[in-house]
């Protein structure tokens, strides 16, 4: 296994301190920018971390499942006063979507799978705040964490870190005839019978006239999409791969388990029309049918919403199925990752197949988009697919978007699709003006 550091038979000493009130991405003014952003607002939930005390990497796909179960493993930590209660984490990161892939220019830094510990977590859950600091077990190590504890207190801001600039000129480059073409390519596939849904994605390159502001991007994310999660994973001396994005994998407390099925996509103007449409109730329905079947093995009971509902975005509104399990005894993260990634919401019907047509035919290094992220302890685990996003390095960015095609797709309405869902890109990155046919 590859690792910078396993945590395995490490020691670590830790110390947290209440804040009156804090945002965590406004602690960016006096930090820099952190190195993960995790923020859910509405469950006013918001973390941000700087530095890696230790980083957990996987090499090949054999060892992730052992990774995600160690990282479910309780730490050794010696603890200066009270741990937070409800705490995210501590290990925060992700996976690319497939393993089997190699890694393409911009993507080698993230590898596989990376799983950070930061060194110092800055956090709001609700009315409390706080920060939190981690060392290594040896010779000074409760000195170091007062240190960097009282760092923070000395540079806290007070108020909320809202977007400050104004709006930047992108350039922008994507091709629709070689997008539309692989959707012909998808639907004759589909029309054979071996494929009964697949999930094409491209990419848009935008450049700026400078290096973006990451703690920027991450303020209009939040701002645009509350009802998002807004993420950032920025590896040193690489790049940074940031977003917001709708849709929960899985979330685990105990064993009690909440994800859902979203797939069926229309401008926010045809919302009503969504409801009704036959060819998004198909393409929302394997999706749903795929999660219950895929957990049946792994729990006692399993549950899905009645009916459909829809998600309104600022952009794009969404078909949504909230699923619930209580998983089996000894059933935790890893194995409903195995279980559940991809979704037919992002690959495909079936899975083999679907991921066999993309390695031949989507030509594009997906790496961490439509991947899971989120952050994983002891305690539980949040993951997320990773929609909505984009890899930044320094004035260029490449946004990633996909749609999903059954029988009865139109290319040119999918190429329209995937025009709307990347506008909640965009115009994070300061194309305020940007515009894209409803």
């Amino acid at each position: 296994m590859t690792t910078v550091a396993t945590g395995r038979g490490q020691r670590w000493v830790a110390g947290a301190m209440p804040l009156a009130a804090a945002d965590p991405l406004a602690v960016a003014d006096g930090l820099g920018v952190p190195s993960i952003y995790w923020e859910q607002p509405q469950k006013e939930l918001a973390v941000a971390g700087w530095g890696e005390l230790e980083v957990v990497e996987a090499r090949d796909e054999e060892e992730v499942g052992e990774v995600l179960e160690r990282l479910a493993a309780p730490l050794d930590v010696k603890w200066l006063g009270e741990m937070p209660a409800g705490l995210p984490g501590p290990w925060f990161g992700g996976m690319r979507f497939e393993a089997t892939t190699a890694a393409e220019e911009g993507w080698e830094l993230h590898g596989l799978a990376r799983w950070t510990l930061p060194e110092l977590l800055v956090w709001r859950m609700g009315e409390r705040a706080g920060v939190v600091a981690f060392a290594r077990e040896g010779e000074g190590a409760e000195a170091r964490v007062k240190a960097l504890l009282e760092q923070v207190r000395a540079k806290l801001p007070t108020g909320y870190r809202h977007s400050r600039g104004g709006p930047v000129a992108l350039r922008l480059s994507s091709s629709r005839e070689d997008f539309e073409a692989r959707v012909e390519r998808a639907l004759r596939e589909l029309s054979s019978g071996e494929l009964k849904k697949v999930v094409l994605a491209r990419a848009v390159e935008a450049e700026g006239p400078a290096p973006f502001e990451l703690v920027e991007v991450l303020a209009r994310l939040r701002e645009h999409n509350p009802r998002c999660v807004t993420f950032l994973f920025r590896v040193p001396g690489g790049a940074a791969f940031l977003g917001a994005t709708p849709e929960t994998l899985c979330r685990v407390e105990g064993q009690r388990l909440e994800t859902e099925a979203m797939a069926g996509s229309a401008a926010p103007a045809q919302a009503e029309g969504l409801g009704s449409c036959d060819k998004d109730h198909v393409e929302h329905d394997v999706v749903v049918r795929y999660i219950i079947s895929a957990l049946q093995p792994l729990a006692e009971r399993v549950a899905a919403d009645g009916e459909r509902a829809l998600v309104r975005l600022r952009n794009v509104v969404h078909l949504r199925t909230g699923i619930r399990a209580e998983l089996r005894k000894g059933v935790g993260p890893a194995r409903v990752l195995a279980a559940l990634h991809p979704t037919p919401a992002v690959g495909g019907v079936p899975r083999a197949r679907a991921l066999e047509f993309l390695r031949e035919h989507e030509a594009l290094d997906r790496g961490w988009y439509a991947g899971p992220v989120g952050w994983m302890g002891p305690d539980g685990a949040h993951l997320v697919v990773a929609l909505r996003s984009a890899l930044v390095r320094g004035e260029r960015a490449r946004l990633f978007v996909g749609a999903g095609i059954v029988e009865g797709s139109i290319p040119e309405a999918e190429w329209r699709e995937t025009e709307i869902k990347s506008l909640a890109m965009l115009r994070a990155l300061g194309g305020e003006d940007v515009r894209r046919e409803p």
